[in-house]
């Protein structure tokens, strides 16, 4: 038998190898068993050296910023009443709706001045304001190996 009729027992010699699901040479196999040694050969990487020696880097960055705002201010007050005069006298509580006022002193001069003020809105104050704001930067950057 010279392991060519598939013989279940695997023998060596000189000139090849033979067994049941294997036949080739020597020299076949040693090829092939090479190829599959470097396919699975773990892969390293290499390192990168840059090839430059300097250079630079310039960078401009424009910002601009458009606001548009308006502010509305509303100020509220109490009820305020007061009088105050000279050469004049109340027939009552001036907080009173028939209260009136007559002159002290006939002939003489006189002034009346009446403050009635209802709770609620005192002033409503509205300020519209524009904002345009624009930036620039530059900057430069410069290496060597």
């Amino acid at each position: 038998m010279d392991g060519k009729d598939g013989s279940n027992v695997c023998r060596l010699n000189p000139e090849r190898h033979t067994c049941n699901f294997l036949y080739y040479t020597r020299k076949k196999g040693m090829k092939k068993l090479l190829m599959l040694l470097l396919l699975a050969a773990p892969v390293s990487a290499q390192t990168v050296t840059p090839q430059f020696t300097q250079g630079s880097m310039q960078s401009t960055t424009t910002t601009t910023i458009d606001i548009e705002r308006t502010i509305e201010t509303e100020v509220y007050g109490g009820d305020y009443n007061s009088w105050s005069g000279s050469n004049v006298t109340p027939s009552s509580d001036i907080a009173g709706d028939s209260t009136t006022f007559s002159v002290t002193t006939a002939g003489d001069p006189w002034s009346l001045e009446i403050t009635t003020r209802n709770a609620g809105v005192v002033e409503t104050i509205d300020i519209t304001e524009s904002i345009d704001s624009t930036s620039t930067t530059t900057s430069l950057s410069i290496f060597s190996q």
